[in-house]
């Protein structure tokens, strides 16, 4: 099930929010949380909802057995075991056909479907289990862990979220209490987040996509196609991801913030700061880290960062292209910081257009089917060129976008002053949602890119 569905929006969420306030005790909100979970996860595909039940009391098990009897196996057990079911979903294929391609023997592809949100639950049960080995998870009961595993705001797209973000507020949770102002705001900010998904991400899409479908893009298309797939990108993102905070709201509770406005970054970690901050964190704490870091001198803190942002690109994506744009942005980092160590600095103007001109530049190879449709668009970008022409439709809604993610507020922003409530307010939030249900309605939503991923 898609948040851009009437389904979800005109009977799912108000049914389920409607049992959630309803429900008399603490352990019957968490009932309704994890049944409803479960029917919105199967009901894209059933046949995985074993999967998802089976990975969290897999996970949840391991962990009480480790506190019973702490052995280091234990834990590394359950993260083969949760990389294990990401590989086989996600990378057989591509392993298959990396190999039988160095032979030059043919492949034909397995017909494996990816669960929805594999990539997500399954990097947040491996920091529980790793936080587990190090101490720093208490013990919960299976209610508990389960409803932080299969939460459905979350669930499909992340953010990614740790266990003691989510599950100490499951035991705060007051039956008949309902914080007014946070569901007030959790509306708003789901409202918006569906808004820059439907009226943005969406309206952006077929530029980028006719731009990267050219066989021959003339220089304008080739911009065109760049631009509205970098905008399409953050704005069906981050759209998801402040739809996934506030249906939380909406429900009481709190998720962590995955977007700060990354097209504002003047510098390539500074982009990483604030794009998915959520993986970045992840990635720090659970990979660059342990590799090293920067604690042990400039060379390994670089061969952390390469490593680490080559894992991120697989992790985004099955292909060769995925690595490479992750490993391009390692070596970005590593530039930047070697930059940084040695006191120099660019002034903010200059320093925002080349990161912007390199993430560009990476989200085509990252959209890019294969690297001969990457470099075909990247010459294009650079004046070599066919002949076709760009859509000016296109560079207004691309105006439009690119003066709201770089110079706009954010959706987060605008909730956040949108208190005190003034009933005013209502009326065109009530329309707002009241256009963009019936847009959905029409039948021309597109998938979040991140879906089943």
């Amino acid at each position: 099930m898609l948040f851009t569905t009437q389904l979800f929006l005109l009977v799912f969420l108000p049914l389920t929010a409607c049992a959630y306030h309803l429900a008399d005790t603490r352990r019957a909100r968490l009932w309704v949380l994890l049944i409803s979970s479960l029917v919105f996860y199967g009901w894209w595909d059933v046949r995985f909802l074993p999967l998802l039940i089976v990975t969290g009391v897999v996970n949840w098990s391991i962990a009480q057995s480790f506190r019973r009897a702490p052995r280091d196996g234990l834990i590394w057990a359950g993260v083969v075991f949760n990389l294990g079911v990401l590989a086989v979903f996600k990378y057989t294929n591509f392993i298959a056909a990396s190999v039988l391609e160095l032979f030059a023997e043919p492949f034909t592809p397995w017909p494996i479907v990816l669960p929805l949100g594999v990539s997500f639950f399954t990097f947040q049960q491996v920091s529980y289990l790793l936080d587990v080995r190090r101490g720093q998870a208490a013990e919960y009961d299976f209610l508990d862990f389960a409803c932080y595993v299969c939460f459905f705001p979350h669930l499909i797209a992340g953010p990614i979220i740790r266990h003691h973000e989510l599950i100490p507020q499951f035991a705060a949770l007051v039956a008949k209490h309902i914080d007014r102002e946070m569901v007030a705001r959790g509306l708003l900010l789901f409202v918006l987040g569906l808004v820059k998904k439907v009226w943005l991400a969406d309206q952006l899409a077929p530029f980028a996509d006719d731009g990267f479908a050219a066989a021959a893009p003339g220089t304008a298309l080739a911009w065109q196609a760049a631009l509205a797939y970098s905008l399409q990108l953050y704005f069906d993102f981050s759209g998801y991801s402040d739809m996934a905070l506030g249906l939380a709201g909406m429900f009481g509770l709190s998720l962590p913030i995955n977007f700060d406005a990354p097209y504002r970054a003047t510098s390539i970690r500074e982009f990483w700061r604030r794009w998915h901050m959520t993986l970045s964190r992840f990635l720090r704490d659970y990979l660059y880290i342990p590799l090293g870091g920067s604690r042990a001198g400039p060379l390994r803190a670089y061969a952390a960062a390469l490593g680490t942002m080559l894992l991120c690109g697989l992790w985004h994506g099955a292909g060769w292209t995925f690595i490479a744009w992750g490993g391009l942005h390692g070596v970005a980092v590593c530039c930047n910081r070697w930059w940084l160590g040695r006191g120099l600095r660019l002034p903010a103007l200059p320093g925002w257009a080349l990161t912007m001109l390199f993430v560009i530049a990476g989200w085509v190879l990252f959209r890019a089917d294969d690297f001969h449709g990457a470099a075909r668009m990247l010459s294009a970008m650079a004046g070599q060129g066919g002949s076709g022409a760009a859509d000016d439709d296109g560079w207004a809604v691309i105006a439009l976008a690119a003066a709201l993610a770089i110079g706009g507020p954010t959706n987060l922003e605008l909730s956040r002053k949108a208190w005190p409530y003034r009933p005013v307010l209502a009326v065109p939030l009530a329309l707002l949602l009241l256009v963009t249900v019936l847009r959905v309605g029409q039948g021309r939503g597109i998938e979040f890119i991140y879906f089943q991923f």
